[in-house]
């Protein structure tokens, strides 16, 4: 059995065992749960920066957020815990820029779910990863397997330097997206997957199918789709039962099921299809994913639409969605990629 983790230190340890001032680089939900994670480990903060055009010097857990000069004026050395997550260019080039000039690392919080990864976590799920793991189709694919567990242990951000590539190489050489796919897009969103899937196809397609839950972002939806035939478009979110679900109302694309949330139709999605042939399916669904897949069986045992799903939300998608995919379709060939994002977010697992 692999060893993923051999001869790596758990971020978490890294800071435990620093004898340097820690600084939280951000602010957000990120932040809150590593400052969670830091004081069930005891672990100190000696203070809080963020980038230069979002310093108003404001209070975050007590502590005045700062520009990098001030925490350099402050401090001799000090270590950098990065608590925020970006895909801007210039963003991701700014904290690398840091990472050149002082040590950062990126403690590993789900976006959902309770599950820190680290040793413990690594070790209980070790069979699952390596089974995963082996169901794979290409070197890359297991490459971008091994990063992915190496830069969430360690924090490091080489391993994601090291396996990022861009997603025409996925749409491409693995979904080889053709002008009859019947689309079904799952957390649509304003539309911007549906343009997504345009461009790769000259812009022809054979049906659209689309669920979005949170209503401005789905009349977002339909204002850009307006217009175009062939089209279903449904305010719902994706689940494997036909209930109500309360859903934040946060805007862009962190809407996510929170029982302080607003109340929303879900559905199963072979309810919703009665039958229909899907050949392309992408799933984002803010941690629903698995729940999605229990909706969608039929369709997945038919079908086998060529899949393109996001496996970053929860700490255990990036073995437990692929297991439960071989589990429903035993057809399906694996494929990971991570595209352009730090920390390890947009990392998609690809099954044709």
């Amino acid at each position: 059995m692999k060893n993923f983790i051999d001869n790596l230190t758990s971020v978490w340890e890294f800071f435990k065992t620093t004898d340097k001032p820690i600084i939280l680089y951000g602010m957000g939900d990120g932040a809150d749960k590593v400052l969670k994670e830091f004081d069930r480990l005891n672990i100190r903060v000696s203070g809080v920066m963020a980038s230069d055009d979002f310093v108003r010097y404001q209070q975050f857990h007590g502590f005045a957020v700062e520009k990098l000069s001030d925490i350099e004026a402050k401090f001799d050395d000090f270590v950098i815990a990065l608590c925020f997550a970006s895909q801007l260019p210039y963003v991701m080039a700014h904290i690398k820029s840091v990472a050149e000039k002082h040590t950062l690392r990126v403690p590993s919080v789900p976006v959902f779910g309770d599950n820190i990864f680290n040793e413990d976590f690594y070790t209980t799920h070790e069979k699952k990863f390596n089974q995963a793991y082996n169901l794979l189709a290409d070197d890359l694919s297991r490459k971008v397997f091994e990063d992915i567990i190496s830069f969430q242990y360690s924090g490091d951000l080489e391993y994601l330097d090291s396996c990022t590539s861009d997603k025409d190489e996925a749409f491409n050489n693995i979904l080889k997206l053709d002008d009859s796919e019947d689309y079904l897009d799952l957390g649509a969103y304003n539309g911007d997957t549906i343009d997504e899937l345009l461009r790769y196809t000259n812009g022809k397609y054979k049906s659209i199918t689309a669920f979005e839950p949170n209503l401005k972002s789905y009349n977002k939806l339909k204002e850009r789709c307006e217009g175009m035939e062939r089209l279903s478009l449904w305010q719902l979110g994706s689940y494997n039962k036909n209930t109500q679900i309360n859903f934040n109302t946060k805007s862009g694309r962190n809407c996510a099921i929170d029982p302080a949330g607003t109340p929303v139709q879900a559905a199963r999605v072979d309810t919703i299809l009665c039958g229909k042939k899907i050949t392309y399916a992408k799933l984002d669904v803010e941690g629903a994913e698995r729940e999605t897949f229990e909706g969608m069986t039929t369709t997945l045992s038919l079908f086998k639409p060529k899949l393109n799903v996001a496996v970053y939300h929860r700490s255990e998608d990036l073995f437990a969605l692929i297991l439960q995919l071989h589990a429903i379709n035993q057809d399906y060939k694996f494929y990971l990629r991570h595209h352009p994002y730090i920390p390890h977010w947009d990392t998609n697992l690809y099954a044709v």
